[in-house]
C-alpha cells in the first residue's frame, strides 16, 4: 500500500510541471482570439456598427457560447457559400484552423491572456465600399446554355430563395463539370459578391446548371470578356 502511495506521488509530481505549462499554451483572447476578430467580425460588430460591437474582452465573453454556435453553423461571418467548391479571393468565411480556436478557446473558460502587449491594435474601420453589379452581367434563372464563350470572373446572387441549398455548376461541351458557387445559409440581407481567385474561361455551350427557377445568379464578366459574349439562351 505504501509503495502505491508513493508511486502515485511520483506520478503526480512528474505531471504537474507538464499540466503548468500547458496552462501558459492556453489560447487567449489576447494572442489568438481577438486578432481572428478583429479580422473577420470587426468590419459589423463595432461600436457605430451593423451590429452590436465585439471589439473588446468584455463584449464577446458574455456571448462566447453563442458566438461558437454561430461560427460552427456558419451562420456568422455571413459569407454564406461551402468552402472548397470553387475558390474565391474575397472569401471572409473562417478557415478550419480559425473554428478549432474558437471552438477550444470557448471550451476552456475563455481565458483573457496575462499579457497585455500580445493584445493587437484594434483595426481602423473604414466605411466599406459599396459593389457595384457590373452592366456587362450576366443575368440567368434555372438552367443557361452561353452562347459564345465568356472568361467569368464571379457570381453575384441578386436573388436567392431564403434557406436551402443552392449548388451551381459549369458543365463543358467536351464532359468536363466545373465547380462554380455552393450557397449554403445565403442571407440576402448580406448580399455580395463571389470573386473567383482565378478566372475560368467558359467556352460557347457551356451550360450552367443547378440555379433555382425562382432565383436569379448574375455572371460577373473578366476584363477578356468582350460585349458581344454575353448571350445566353
Amino acid at each position: 500500500m505504501k509503495h502505491t502511495a508513493l508511486l502515485v506521488f511520483v506520478l503526480l509530481s512528474i505531471c504537474a510541471p507538464s499540466n503548468a505549462h500547458n496552462v501558459g499554451n492556453a489560447i487567449t483572447w489576447n494572442r489568438e482570439i481577438s486578432r481572428i476578430i478583429y479580422q473577420r467580425c470587426a468590419s459589423c460588430h463595432h461600436d457605430g456598427g451593423t451590429a452590436f460591437s465585439l471589439m473588446r474582452y468584455q463584449d464577446v465573453q458574455p456571448r462566447a457560447v453563442d458566438i461558437k454556435e454561430a461560427v460552427l453553423s456558419r451562420r456568422m461571418p455571413p459569407w454564406g457559400a461551402v468552402k472548397g467548391f470553387g475558390e474565391f479571393r474575397n472569401d471572409q468565411g473562417l478557415t478550419q484552423v480559425e473554428l478549432e480556436l474558437i471552438t477550444d478557446w470557448v471550451d476552456s473558460d475563455t481565458p483573457k491572456g496575462n499579457n497585455p502587449n500580445t493584445l493587437p491594435k484594434e483595426p481602423r474601420l473604414d466605411k466599406l465600399p459599396i459593389y457595384k453589379i457590373p452592366k456587362n452581367g450576366i443575368e440567368i434563372g434555372a438552367e443557361a446554355t452561353l452562347e459564345t464563350g465568356v472568361t467569368l470572373d464571379g457570381l453575384f446572387p441578386l436573388t436567392i430563395p431564403p434557406g436551402g441549398s443552392t449548388k451551381i455548376v459549369a458543365s463543358l461541351p467536351g464532359g468536363e463539370t466545373i465547380p462554380l458557387l455552393w450557397l449554403y445559409e445565403y442571407q440576402q440581407g448580406y448580399q455580395h459578391p463571389f470573386l473567383l481567385r482565378q478566372p475560368i474561361d467558359l467556352p460557347s455551350g457551356a451550360v450552367i446548371r443547378g440555379v433555382p427557377s425562382e432565383a436569379k445568379i448574375l455572371l460577373i464578366p473578366g476584363r477578356k470578356s468582350k460585349p458581344e459574349n454575353r448571350r445566353v439562351h
